[in-house]
């Protein structure tokens, strides 16, 4: 048995605050294609999906042709916002993210993975703004995978590292980062910060909710001292 722990990492709303990117490249990607606009709110509630999985379920009427469409509609419009407000250090990271990214991939026994609905290019310009690529043993990014909350993700990070579901937690702020954690037999944390309320976190399976990254070390040592 391996005495690995595994910590996977939601990004958008987990690790890193880039809701304002997100639905303003939604609204111009629908405004070019004269679609109605959804509200923030239904923006911010498909976070974390792959990108024609939330288009889909923005817009459920939409043609496969019209959602490949809007996808790329919206990776132009997230490039040139990129371009506009200086990359995606414009998108902060969350308060205390980086110290605890620091604190627990200190620990020899303690591997950091992130699983994302981010393709690969947009990831590696988050690893690169914020200097944080260096911490992550394994990341899994849309491009390779079904949309969460498959857990195809999950499986590659354990076939990755080495590590065992039962010493793997998955972290992040969405319903669908909880049901990928629980359908791969991760432990779950829930954080309260990003795009999904509470209670449809505790619905979803959450072991543990979060307020803060003051917290998150404190949950995951109860998490590990029940194995």
């Amino acid at each position: 048995m391996s005495d690995l722990r595994l910590v996977v990492f939601d990004v958008d709303g987990t690790l890193i605050d880039s809701q304002d990117f997100i639905v303003e490249a939604m609204n111009r990607a629908f405004g070019e294609m004269g679609v109605a606009l959804p509200t923030r709110a239904e923006i911010l509630s498909i976070v974390g999906l792959s990108l024609g999985e939330a288009i889909s379920r923005l817009v459920p009427d939409m043609t496969a042709r019209d959602v490949d469409h809007a996808a790329q509609q919206y990776k132009d419009m997230f490039i040139k916002l990129r371009a506009e407000k200086g990359g995606e250090a414009a998108a902060p990271m969350y308060p205390g993210a980086r110290q605890a990214l620091e604190a627990l991939h200190a620990r020899d026994e303690v591997l950091l993975g992130v699983a994302t609905g981010k393709a690969k290019r947009g990831l590696d310009h988050a690893y690169h703004a914020h200097d944080i690529g260096h911490f992550f043993l394994t990341s899994q990014t849309a491009d390779n995978h079904p949309s969460k909350p498959h857990p195809s993700m999950l499986h590659a990070t354990l076939s990755e590292t080495g590590a065992e579901a039962h010493q793997a937690v998955m972290i992040g702020d969405t319903s669908f980062d909880i049901e990928m954690g629980v359908a791969a037999g991760f432990h779950t944390i829930g954080v309260t910060w990003g795009y999904h309320a509470s209670d449809a976190l505790i619905s979803a399976g959450a072991d543990q909710l979060v307020d803060s990254y003051d917290a998150l070390l404190p949950a995951l040592e109860q998490i590990w001292g029940k194995i």
